[in-house]
């Protein structure tokens, strides 16, 4: 560990951080960047912080299920976490009587606290350096060689490292684009029961209108409990577990923030690329981007038509539709800001100052001419990929017939009985979940739409033979809608998945003939079959360079800056991150001016009754208008606070990450990003970036005073 910190400190120093820029690994903190803490605010140790054996902040601070973040809030396993990481499991204990995704819930006992199947959090115990082993087991490969050698090297480690029979979940990093590797050490806990949930009018308020946006007036918080047996150890769910006893668990101050005032964030941040190439930007911004936007921009538009005929649907689709709309708006912000703020020109001077270096260096040399010829090998096929994943298997339907090639498999390998058994067997399971949450109506649409889509924007010269010739000959011009959405209600009209009778008679005597005739089937295999053989290598050979080209860049880089000792922190890889800064206002564009935090007032401005991202429930309205707060209430805005902004630097994974004052008190929950700064996950601003938290108080007046659950709130250590 002592050795890698030098490594980190000095070998890898390279990346200067401009303001608030950087998500830094809290176990590996340099004495420079903690010194940066401490002049920003910070009071706490660096053993406060983290430490392996004592309790530290990074006991509070959890994997929440596998997407998100969450922290400890009390000594019985109280869970704080965002209500977007939540929803689905709220939307799964709700009925159209007991709707929990509208009304909210609250578990006035431990008793009356609902299981939540598939919900998990992870405690971070350790990481430990195996750069040298990795390197070693890959030492004079490269390409395809390189990445299998790599990927074998860190199974072993995952392995040795691991222990199933304790949930201890072992899992390998590489940082630094592959030239760092770390592995994780998890204690995994599987019994996580729902405790409470405000109304989603509170929860989601401002709906997609005000995603990624500020000012926010979002109480985007929900609350579970993470349980272990008896014995201390990890359990799955049992009504005997206990709630679990955590090494440390955060205070909850309702002091309240001030412009200017410290603030750390720490969790999980998902994935940067802040070392990008101007090829990949070029990529994003004239392809991947505008491409997911489009598709997923008419996957919303059917699952909210059917969404607002009925309450039941919206339920049903309630969860997915959430996640498609999330990052719908992020990719077309992305594009916008990495544009505006001229990212690819950026990138080209930073690429030519590396020329001038690399020149005469076999090893770098002619990095750029490789990296250009695999750009150019790859990008005529590249749209294709992302409408088959975004369009075609975008519908639900086609998803789950798209699964049924195992089945296929199994059936036409000759396997034994018991293997096409057993791919029937998931079938049947996995069929199971589809039919709960599939939306006929609105699936049919999208089938229409993506398969004209793909049409009209895929080269011809990509389509999968005779498919569309087929549907031509049957359904008329290839031109018009109508031909499509005939197609497509033929094929839901015929297929066998919704057809109770066929698809018992086909899993009691797996035919592949059957199958392959099966409309579903047939068209999802059309697809798939079509970029599995033709251009998924292609695609494979492509990430492998990209990522050999990257990771020689990002140790040629490291070469050339090392002795400007500036600092470096590695891209995001969903591990503990902390990063650090302050409560501020900011100018987004001429003459305006953005407040660092929200309130009441601008809550009760934005509400539209019966509305379906703005609406607000009667008890609100109620004691807002009465100003019932209690002792939530800031005293200098004689007011609620919903929310702030800090400049803190954080990316997917961090929603639920928990908003620490310089004494290690909980103020408040990360959810979000500004508009203005939506190019972070590869080029961090200065200047517009914002992180946008719900106030703790605004949580604690949701839980108390609208919720009445006061059993909760006896729990906290509350910091006056």
């Amino acid at each position: 560990m002592k050795k890698f910190f030098v490594t980190i400190a000095l070998s890898l120093a390279l990346l200067r951080s401009q303001a608030d820029e950087g998500m830094w690994l809290p176990m590996l903190l340099g004495q420079q960047v903690y010194n940066d803490m401490v002049k920003r605010g910070l009071k706490l140790t660096k053993d406060q912080l983290y430490h392996i054996n004592k309790p530290s902040v990074k006991d509070a601070v959890i994997i929440f299920s596998g997407f998100c973040t969450g922290e400890i809030v009390s000594n019985e396993g109280l869970i704080f976490t965002n209500h977007h990481c939540g929803y689905d499991a709220i939307a799964k204990a709700s009925t159209v009587t007991s709707n929990y995704l509208r009304d909210g819930f609250w578990a006035t006992s431990k008793q009356a606290e609902i299981p939540s199947p598939g919900l998990y959090a992870e405690f971070l115990v350790k990481i430990e350096d195996v750069t040298k082993e990795v390197e070693d087991s890959a030492k004079g490969s490269s390409g395809t060689d390189r990445s299998a050698k790599v990927s074998a090297a860190m199974t072993v480690i995952n392995k040795r490292y691991s222990d199933d029979s304790k949930k201890i979940i072992a899992r390998t990093n590489a940082l630094f684009k592959g030239n760092q590797y770390l592995v994780f050490v998890y204690q995994r806990y599987s019994d996580i029961r729902l405790v409470g949930a405000p109304p989603e009018s509170i929860g989601k308020f401002g709906g997609d209108t005000d995603n990624w946006e500020w000012p926010r007036h979002t109480g985007d918080f929900s609350i579970f409990r993470v349980y272990m047996g008896r014995d201390g150890q990890s359990a799955d769910y049992s009504p005997e577990n206990i709630p679990l006893k955590p090494k440390h668990f955060l205070p909850v101050s309702i002091k309240g923030i001030k412009d200017g005032d410290y603030a750390m964030i720490w969790g999980y941040p998902g994935s940067t690329n802040r070392y990008e190439s101007s090829y990949g930007v070029k990529q994003k911004t004239d392809i991947s981007n505008p491409s997911i936007v489009n598709l997923r921009d008419m996957r919303l538009k059917f699952m909210f038509e059917q969404m607002k005929k009925d309450p039941a649907t919206r339920l049903q689709l309630a969860s997915n539709y959430a996640s498609i709309a999330n990052y719908w708006k992020f990719f077309d912000g992305e594009s916008q800001q990495l544009i505006k703020y001229h990212v690819y020109d950026q990138k080209k001077t930073a690429e030519a100052k590396f020329q001038q270096w690399a020149n005469g260096k076999p090893e770098f040399q002619s990095i750029f001419n490789d990296w250009e010829k695999a750009y150019d090998n790859w990008r005529p096929y590249s749209k294709q990929q992302i409408y088959l994943n975004e369009g075609i298997m975008g519908s639900p339907l086609l998803a789950f017939a798209g699964t049924l090639q195992q089945v296929e498999y199994a059936i036409v390998k000759k396997g034994s009985t018991a293997d096409i058994q057993k791919a029937v067997n998931a079938a049947k399971e996995a069929r199971t979940a589809f039919l709960k949450d599939e939306n006929k109506a609105s699936d049919q649409n999208i089938v229409a739409a993506a398969l004209h889509m793909f049409y009209t924007d895929i080269d011809k010269s990509q389509h999968p033979t005779g498919f569309y010739e087929g549907l031509k000959g049957s359904y008329g011009s290839l031109d018009e809608e109508a031909s499509y959405k005939k197609y497509a209600a033929s094929l839901f009209n015929n297929t066998m998945i919704f057809d109770e009778n066929k698809w018992n008679a086909f899993c009691n005597n797996p035919d592949a003939t059957v199958l392959q005739a099966d409309p579903a089937f047939a068209t999802a295999s059309a697809f798939l079959k079509n970029w599995q053989g033709k251009y998924l290598p292609m695609f494979q050979q492509f990430n492998v360079r990209n990522a050999d080209l990257g990771r020689l860049y990002l140790k040629g880089v490291m070469q050339m800056d090392t002795v400007k000792a500036k600092k470096m922190y590695p891209d995001a890889t969903f591990t503990m991150r902390v990063s650090f800064g302050n409560a501020k206002s900011y100018n987004p564009r001429d003459a305006v001016h953005y407040d660092y935090l929200t309130t009441m007032k601008g809550v009760l401005e934005k509400y539209k009754p019966g509305d379906y991202e703005f609406d607000l429930p009667a008890k609100l309205l109620d004691m807002a208008g009465k100003k019932d707060y209690g002792q939530y209430a800031d005293p200098v805005k004689k007011d609620l606070v919903i929310g702030f902004i800090t400049t803190n630097d954080i990316t997917g994974g961090n929603s639920g990450s928990p908003v620490i004052d310089a004494n290690g008190n909980l103020i408040g929950l990360a959810f979000d990003g500004n508009y203005e700064a939506l190019s972070h996950k590869i080029a961090f601003d200065p200047v517009y970036n914002r992180t946008i938290c719900v106030d703790i108080r605004y949580v604690l007046w949701c839980i108390d005073k609208l919720g009445g659950a006061s059993n909760i709130i006896k729990e906290l250590k509350l910091v006056k």
